[in-house]
């Protein structure tokens, strides 16, 4: 008697070898629970990205769209068994980093880290001003010390970045991304991606620079409102990028524009701060819209963002 034939049996049937899983990002962020920021950013953007996101929560922040409230953070014991439960299963093909709650939050997750010498990691360092002073000052030292060395590209706003790595800063005009990589080269990251770098006209520059000068970048011209989440969503889209094996500086170029085109898309859920839209794409054309037109004209309501139709479902 034969045996049966179990080739189209879900639960026996092996994976092809040509349709390959996305690569897996982790992300260590912080709860929030707006969705602009944080965790939720991270997975959003990774997602966006065509990556799988492995979200691992380092503390729970309690914010609007607006402002940050405070924080609670989690046992570093909790963070560590979050991360190796899923490293013991999944392939990691790159690291995001964000708030990581504490110092002792940071050295928990740096030791992870260590273990994967060969994973590239996006070191993304957000404003902490909600931070008593004592507490933000063992925060960025726990950060320089045990971070940075195993950073690939760090990620931050411009005047953030100069008072971190530069603190001392006294001269009368801003410091450059290449001094800022040399500052942070010191600590053993490869290169900084530097934004909000204020220019002439309503532009703001981003760019990328190593120790040995910048290397890529892009111009945006100044948006007149105010995001919340943007550099959770550069950051996790350029680590997306490098997990599936893109040279970085065109990574950092793919992802800028992704940026741009996110915080164009942009949308205000409450009273506070515009979130980037990472799914933006997702968007149909107008066109398409407009051929829509009269059928979809009455299930309008008066909460719907004028000239945004409905998502494709995919």
């Amino acid at each position: 008697m034969s045996s049966p034939d179990h080739s189209n049996d879900p639960a026996t049937a092996q994976p092809d070898a040509e349709n390959q899983a996305p690569a897996c990002v982790m992300s260590f962020n912080a709860s929030e629970p707006s969705g602009a920021a944080g965790i939720a950013g991270d997975v959003a953007t990774i997602a966006a990205m065509g990556a799988h996101a492995l979200p691992v929560v380092t503390a729970i922040v309690l914010r609007d769209t607006a402002e940050t409230f405070e924080h609670q953070t989690l046992e570093s014991e909790l963070i560590v068994e979050q991360a190796r439960s899923v490293l013991e299963d999944i392939p990691v093909a790159a690291w995001k980093v964000g708030f990581l709650g504490s110092a002792e939050g940071i050295s928990a997750v740096a030791e992870v880290l260590s273990d994967y010498p060969d994973v590239p990691l996006v070191a993304y360092l957000p404003t902490i001003s909600w931070l008593d002073d004592e507490q933000q000052q063992s925060y960025l030292d726990a950060f320089r010390e045990l971070v940075l060395p195993q950073t690939l590209i760090l990620v931050g706003n411009h005047k953030t970045l100069t008072d971190f790595l530069l603190p001392d800063w006294e001269a009368d005009r801003p410091a450059s991304p290449r001094e800022l990589a040399v500052a942070a080269g010191q600590h053993g990251t490869a290169h900084v991606l530097v934004t909000g770098i204020s220019l002439p006209n309503q532009f703001v520059d981003n760019v990328l620079a190593t120790p040995a000068g910048p290397i890529t970048g892009e111009r945006f011209e100044r948006f007149e409102v105010n995001f919340v989440g943007a550099g959770e969503t550069l950051s996790a889209s350029l680590a997306a990028l490098l997990s599936v094996g893109a040279e970085v500086h065109a990574a950092v170029g793919e992802a800028l524009s992704f940026l741009d085109q996110a915080l164009d898309a942009g949308f205000r859920p409450g009273m506070g701060n515009v979130i980037p839209d990472r799914f933006f794409w997702a968007i149909p054309p107008e066109d398409e819209e407009a051929a829509a037109g009269s059928e979809s004209a009455d299930a309008l309501t008066d909460d719907t963002p004028a000239g945004r139709g409905p998502r494709r479902i995919h």
